[in-house]
């Protein structure tokens, strides 16, 4: 009888549920893998690491829940000279062959940057592989008249050094430079003393060059002469070897523009030792070449197969004097590129001809520019690393290129930063290429030097997620050896995640939710339907201080711009969409009123902000997407003009006629192109097919994405300081919606109203600042409900409580008993208030004597995360900003003891040692600076000034009986 209830009951639900047969689903957390796991920046100062150290980081690294490691070998510590280790030597590629074969063991996974420090860069890099700048002079002549100077251009001698702080700081005669160009004994750098090349110098380490120009004679490249009636003349091959011209100009008045080829002298910032020397030419294939033999030559006869990636952190060529904007094979090239001579047009260049030739000329300049950068550099860096069996991740931001065809191109693109329109570079190349992974340089420079808690860093690390990265990297952990004074080597600009750092006690629960959030976020692809065209032509024609422009997001290049309205538009409304650039446009395709992009994605509208200049390729393919029946909305009006100057002529003809034919289509509703403004640009949308998620009118902030088999999967956050309980509307139909929190590793069935094929209302409750993951499903699902709380009144907790001092320094205070719940700061004595670390707090309490199935215990204000223990058992690990904890009945018993251990920052400790004039800013290059002004002294953070910082446990500790909350 019982089988044949149990029989009927299935059948009742299935046939409930429409899903007849359809296997049951059982829902929970995918696979947590190498790659879900958040990574981090590993930092090794001068290389001075050893195989014992290397160990013991990287087995601290996996219990902290750590995924891998990115190796980038970075500037020295003081004192430790004798113990670097040359970059690529074989005494260092016996320590990297340690690390690949202990993270196997570890089932870590290793990245490896192409250099140290940043950009690519070396020793072995020579001048003729090294960047350069274009510099040129314009001399004038009379018809009949020969010129008498000397074709020349000299280069000024310029220096740019960090200079040693180390030494400033400590000289005997309390020496404080206000400059950062001196030596170690305190003298003022004089170029004339520095040899070259430069890596020929001694001291790099504490020279810390940045850029460096010799006096010299730079070499002629071009010499052409241009007459106020339209003639060129090539003049190079009459200039002699002493750089005197042997030519008398015909009639008429003629200008001659001289191209030299500078030295840019920008050298690898923050080197470390052996990577010391010139930044490489980013648009030479065959610099590149040159560069990444010196690596094979390393690898040779070593199996780093187990190696993941190489990684390229940004370009940064431009953060130096001038940009490096020449090299040699440009002319020819971009013949190549461009189908004319740009030698032809030199003055339009410089801007000193027409203003719409100085535009075009100067566009196909940085737009060949960018070509070399992406085909010369990224390729070929791609192809290389192929061969050694990895793959690439790159920062492209900042290059003087379209940087979303250099996302494009690589295995994993990575941002930085912590605006979210610009965050959404990266991770729409990698949306529209298809590409799994997104990754991101995270919390970096993260509030001020040891400010920042767990809560901080997750906070920064949501904001990536809800921009479509979905591979955290840390900014990061520097190699410590063991029993070096706390608190050991830290890098300059980092949240110091290491275990010197009280919340490294806690990190693992960190590291844990990023790990959960990312199971869903890599193995789903995004839902986002709208395309927003990168009007990089707009900027390419624009003149600014430099010859290139070098793009980062939008920035104040776009400011007040149709494309920065449109993108904070789509932003602001809550539409999913993705940047496209002018060849992913090219390389896509109209399939069922769908854009298919090369990355097989597929979106539903494409939206054109309003342009000046366009390639006449682009338009053409709008005009043949439109025909096919892609929905394309352009902004206020078509392009005005096409972009560049190759075939003028033909290409306004054709520009003309193609604006005439969608404007015709526009007239017609055509496939539904329409003109708009950004007023209307929501109601076009929503003509389009396009509902924008509403959960941002309720402070909330929210990412769709979808599964393979097409289910949805929602990744949700309240980024404000209250909490949120109420229903939201998410534009996705599902006959059930499992809610998993990421903190707690619980989920369940949610409640849902209102449900039909396209939307349905979800009930949630989200604390400040939490996340939590949606999955919506289409049949029966093994899972229970989602609780849902309600709260009764709180009880405080009151008595006496026993504060025992576990970790930490400079010295353990004494145990200390307090009646009530107080910050351990709060106790008199320097012993307690200098403390960084963990300290427990404990009290006994009797049972509530209301009776309810779960308690919620709040622990109110705390100083910075906390690990609870309930009878001696643990319960949960607490981060911030909320400390609260659900507890089963059946786990109180009628006398209780509750612990708490606290973990605080390094802020007051750090801030002892100051006050004591402990030496501790021990490292060469920038050493240590401050991010904000006022705690810099003698240009380097100095915290001796600093307030205490509260800490421990505030309260008020409190305990509420919970029921479960109905929701209607």
């Amino acid at each position: 009888m019982m089988r044949v209830f149990v029989f009927l009951l299935f059948l009742f639900i299935s046939t409930s549920f429409g899903y007849g047969q359809a296997k049951v689903v059982e829902p929970g957390w995918p696979e947590i893998r190498r790659e879900t796991k958040p990574w981090t920046r590993w930092w090794w100062q001068g290389s001075a690491v050893t195989k014992e150290g290397l160990t013991a980081e990287l087995e601290s690294f996996s219990k902290a829940g750590l995924g891998g490691v990115e190796i980038t070998p970075i500037y020295g510590v003081w004192a430790h000279e004798k113990e670097f280790v040359d970059y690529l030597s074989p005494e260092w590629m016996k320590l990297f062959l340690h690390v690949l074969k202990e993270c196997e063991r570890l089932n870590l996974g290793v990245d490896m940057a192409t250099g140290t420090g940043w950009p690519f860069g070396g020793p072995w890099v020579r001048a003729e592989d090294a960047c350069k700048n274009l510099q040129h002079k314009v001399y004038e002549l009379k018809g009949g008249s020969s010129l008498k100077e000397k074709i020349e251009f000299v280069q000024q001698p310029y220096i740019r050094a960090i200079g040693n702080l180390i030494y400033e700081v400590n000289a005997k005669d309390n020496l404080r430079l206000k400059d950062g160009l001196t030596e170690f004994n305190g003298k003022a750098i004089d170029i004339k003393n520095i040899k070259e090349p430069v890596e020929t110098n001694e001291n790099l380490q504490s020279y810390a060059f940045d850029q460096v120009q010799f006096q010299k004679s730079l070499q002629l490249q071009v010499l052409i002469a241009y007459s106020v009636n339209g003639k060129v003349i090539d003049l190079t091959s009459k200039v002699d070897r002493y750089g005197y011209l042997k030519w008398q100009a015909p009639g008429g008045d003629w200008k001659l523009y001289a191209i030299f080829e500078g030295w840019h002298g920008k050298m690898v910032e923050r080197a470390a030792p052996g990577g010391e020397g010139n930044v490489i030419d980013h648009f030479s294939s065959r610099a590149l070449q040159h560069y990444l033999a010196y690596f094979d030559k390393a690898f040779k006869n070593y199996n780093i197969t187990t190696l993941r990636a190489f990684f390229n952190d940004s370009y940064e060529v431009d953060d130096a004097k001038g940009s490096a904007d020449w090299t040699p094979t440009l002319f020819e090239e971009f013949i190549k590129r461009r189908g004319y001579d740009l030698r032809q047009h030199l003055p339009a260049l410089f801007s000193n001809d027409t203003d719409e030739k100085n535009k075009r000329i100067l566009s196909d300049y940085r737009q060949t520019i960018g070509e070399m950068l992406r085909d010369n550099f990224t390729k070929q860096w791609k192809a290389w690393a192929a061969k050694h069996s990895a793959i690439i991740r790159n920062q492209a931001h900042g290059s003087p290129a379209n940087i979303l065809d250099l996302y494009g191109i690589v295995d994993i693109p990575e941002i930085e930063g912590t605006e979210p329109l610009r965050m959404k570079m990266a991770s729409s190349a990698g949306n529209v290429l298809g590409k799994q992974l997104v990754s991101s340089e995270s919390a970096t420079w993260l509030n001020e030097h040891f400010e920042s808690a767990l809560h901080d860093v997750k906070d920064a690390v949501d904001l990536f997620m809800l921009q479509g990265v979905n591979h955290i990297f840390y900014h990061g952990t520097a190699y410590s050896p063991h029993g070096e004074p706390w608190p050991g080597w830290l890098f300059y600009a980092a949240v110091h995640l290491n275990s010197r750092n009280p919340q490294w006690k806690d990190f693992g629960t960190l590291n844990a939710y990023i790990a959960r959030c990312q199971s869903f976020l890599q193995n789903t692809k995004s839902d986002n339907e709208v395309l927003l065209y990168y009007p990089i032509y707009d900027r390419f024609a624009v003149r600014g201080t430099k010859m290139l422009e070098h793009f980062d997001g939008i920035g104040k290049q776009f400011e007040g711009s149709s494309f920065e309205e449109t993108a904070e538009a789509l932003y602001k409304q809550g539409v999913g969409f993705d940047y496209i650039s002018d060849l992913q446009i090219a390389n896509s395709s109209a399939l069922n009123g769908l854009i298919t992009t090369e990355g097989k994605s597929k979106f539903k509208v494409l939206v054109i902000p309003q342009c000046e200049f366009m390639p006449v390729s682009t338009l053409e393919k709008l005009r043949d997407l439109i025909n096919a029946g892609i929905k394309v909305i352009f902004i206020n009006d078509l392009p005005k003009s096409f972009s560049g100057y190759e075939r003028y002529d033909s290409s306004a003809k054709a520009f003309q006629q193609l604006t005439s034919d969608i404007k015709n289509s526009v007239k017609e509703k055509t496939a539904g192109v329409r003109i708009v403004n950004t007023d209307l640009l929501e109601e076009a949308l929503g003509v389009s097919g396009i509902q924008r998620e509403t959960v941002g009118d309720q402070q909330l902030s929210c990412i769709r994405k979808v599964q393979h088999d097409g289910t949805k999967v929602y990744f949700i956050n309240n980024p404000n300081s209250k909490s949120f309980n109420g229903w939201v509307t998410l534009q996705t139909g599902g006959k059930i919606v499992v809610i998993y929190n990421s903190l707690t590793g619980e989920y369940g069935k949610a409640k849902i109203r209102n449900v039909n094929d396209k939307q349905c209302d979800v009930y949630l409750q989200l604390e400040s600042k939490q996340s939590l993951i949606l999955q919506f499903y289409d049949r029966a699902v093994a899972a229970g409900d989602y609780f849902y709380l309600e709260s009764g009144e709180p009880i405080t907790l009151q008595g006496t409580w026993h504060l025992k001092f576990i970790s930490g320094g400079p010295v353990i205070p004494p145990s200390v008993t307090q009646e009530g719940v107080q910050p351990w700061t709060m106790l008199k004595g320097d012993a307690y208030q200098d403390f960084s670390g963990t300290c427990s707090y404990q009290v006994s309490f009797p049972k509530p004597q209301i009776n309810a199935i779960k308690y919620l215990l709040d622990l109110g204000t705390v100083k910075e995360s906390a690990s609870v223990f309930l009878n001696g058992s643990y319960l949960r690990t607490l981060i911030g900003p909320e400390y609260k904890v659900l507890i089963d009945a059946c786990l109180l018993k009628d006398n209780n003891v509750l612990e708490v251990q606290v973990s605080n920052l390094m802020a007051n400790r750090i801030a002892y040692m100051d006050r004591n004039n402990i030496f501790w800013k021990k490292f060469y290059n920038v050493n240590f600076p401050s991010r904000k002004p006022e705690n810099s002294l003698n240009n380097l953070f100095d915290a001796s000034q600093w307030k205490v910082y509260p800490s421990g446990l505030i309260g008020p500790v409190q305990i509420y009986p919970v029921k479960e909350k109905a929701v209607y």
